[in-house]
């Protein structure tokens, strides 16, 4: 019996959590909103709640997660993270639920929300899932292009060096896709949701940091080059 619990206790880890919660009308924090998690496989069991403060921050919650080991192995075939639904109300605003939040264990996530406030009295859920991280899930291969691309004027914006902008156009689909939607997303907050996406945050330093430069540098050759505009 004291060898099973051992070896329970090896297949767990824990992680940290922390929701900041602020209006997408002016961006101010919102307080005294109450947010409730549970596992996205059960929902309806709430196992935290707390009331985010002045600042519109909750408490830094511990969280059940899988051992860190297995985030770290990639010939481990196992889900390495803890999927949590998150959901948010606040008087004034519309609630808010996002499933599959993501825990690693040994790292802190901070989950952002956006609240609308409550215009007429309706209250419509906004409802976010999170898709399984790119390491884990089964994703079609990415579109094979040529290396090496040809930089042409295309009559628009033609820029003469590479810079760093401060927004960049998120084109939501396949680029020769016309009816799929463009989204103006702040620079940084794209390359941070990127690299969630792409890595675990578990990762040495070392690893983390290259991987994020990668990133840069590839979508500022997006950026460069115009290449989506150029091929629809």
């Amino acid at each position: 019996m004291d060898d099973i619990n051992v070896m329970q206790d090896q297949e767990t880890g824990k992680g940290r959590l922390q929701i900041n919660v602020i209006s997408a009308a002016d961006s101010r924090p919102v307080a005294d909103a109450r947010i409730a998690v549970s596992y996205t496989g059960v929902p309806e069991q709430t196992l935290e709640q707390v009331i985010t403060d002045r600042s519109g921050q909750s408490e830094v919650l511990t969280l059940d997660a899988p051992p860190e080991a297995w985030s770290l192995d990639p010939d481990n075939e196992r889900q390495p993270y803890s999927e949590y639904t998150l959901n948010i109300s606040a008087p004034g605003y519309e609630p808010v639920s996002i499933a599959g939040a993501e825990i690693l264990a040994d790292v802190k996530a901070v989950q952002n929300v956006r609240m609308r406030p409550d215009d007429g009295g309706r209250e419509e859920e906004e409802v976010f899932v999170i898709p399984a991280h790119t390491l884990y899930g089964d994703y079609p291969p990415k579109i094979a292009e040529a290396e090496i691309k040809p930089v042409n004027e295309s009559g628009e914006i033609v820029l003469s060096r590479v810079v760093v902008p401060e927004y960049i156009v998120v084109h939501d689909g396949s680029p020769r896709d016309s009816t799929a939607k463009d989204y103006y997303v702040k620079y940084k907050d794209y390359i941070k949701n990127v690299a969630s996406s792409e890595i675990y945050a578990t990762w040495p330093a070392e690893a983390i940091r290259a991987n994020v430069l990668a990133i840069m540098s590839f979508t500022l050759n997006r950026v460069y080059t115009e290449w989506y505009r150029n091929i629809r």
